[in-house]
């Protein structure tokens, strides 16, 4: 989908390239934009080892669980949405600024399963799951016009939200333990891309590409409970992590007054 989705990027702009050269940048626009986006999300769950009577886990355990808790979460989905913004232009450069609100449904699951070096006739299962519905930038953007383009880069404010699933479970003694969160998450995204007038007066066409980063979410948990009936062991607290990247590459189509 990357490969598909920069190809098309790239005939948008090789397409544009022949159209008339716009040199004036000056003006309010608004339009709306298409293409693809692709997270990379780090996730991790530990957990620690209490060697009391409190605790539930040997110390080769906790390590084993820390390994299988390493998880790489990908997920390709398409995005789209509306966006607006003002450019100001002194000579061949231009200063602006853009808001863009868009879909950014990107979701995905892993699940990691292994024995416990103790007892290696049981073992533990690790799921961990991510899902974001929307991607909220806020950009200034500094360009220059080169021919019949404006080439521009961009950097500022980035904001989605995500929710972040992860469960622990085991077949020695029927342990559990889980957390859940639901955050909003804001983050920096910087990038670049280039403009072209349309061959419709006012219109103007551009593709981008932009890179959104938005920092670990970490939560904790002690809810861990093993045996039947459920006896809990809140001294084997959890860490449950994730760190998300969104590499978002699209076109879009602007109205200029």
């Amino acid at each position: 989908m990357f490969k598909k989705s920069l190809l098309a990027l790239m005939l948008v702009l090789i397409f544009v390239a022949a159209a008339p050269a716009q040199t004036e940048w000056n003006g309010f626009y608004i339009g709306g934009n298409a293409g693809g986006a692709f997270g990379r999300s780090t996730a991790n769950t530990s957990t620690i080892y209490n060697p009391t009577s409190a605790g539930y886990f040997a110390a080769d355990s906790v390590m084993a669980i820390s390994s299988a808790g390493r998880q790489k979460l990908t997920a390709n989905a398409f995005t789209g949405g509306v966006e607006t913004g003002i450019n100001s232009q002194f000579g061949n450069n231009v200063l602006g600024g853009e808001l863009d609100y868009e879909s950014l449904r990107m979701s995905d699951s892993q699940s990691s399963t292994a024995s416990y070096p103790c007892c290696t006739t049981t073992g533990f299962t690790i799921d961990q799951s991510f899902k974001t519905n929307w991607l909220l930038t806020a950009r200034p953007r500094f360009g220059r016009v080169v021919g019949p383009a404006l080439v521009y880069a961009t950097f500022g404010l980035s904001v989605t939200k995500v929710d972040y699933e992860a469960e622990f479970t085991d077949s020695f003694a029927g342990a559990s333990e889980s957390a859940f969160v639901n955050k909003t998450k804001y983050g920096w995204v910087g990038g670049f891309g280039a403009a072209f007038k349309a061959p419709v007066e006012h219109f103007s066409i551009k593709g981008e590409y932009l890179y959104n980063d938005f920092g670990r979410l970490t939560m904790t948990a002690s809810n861990l409970t093993a045996f039947t009936p459920p006896v809990a062991f809140p001294a084997n607290e959890f860490t449950h992590s994730m760190a998300l990247h969104a590499h978002v590459i699209r076109a879009g189509i602007d109205y200029r007054w």
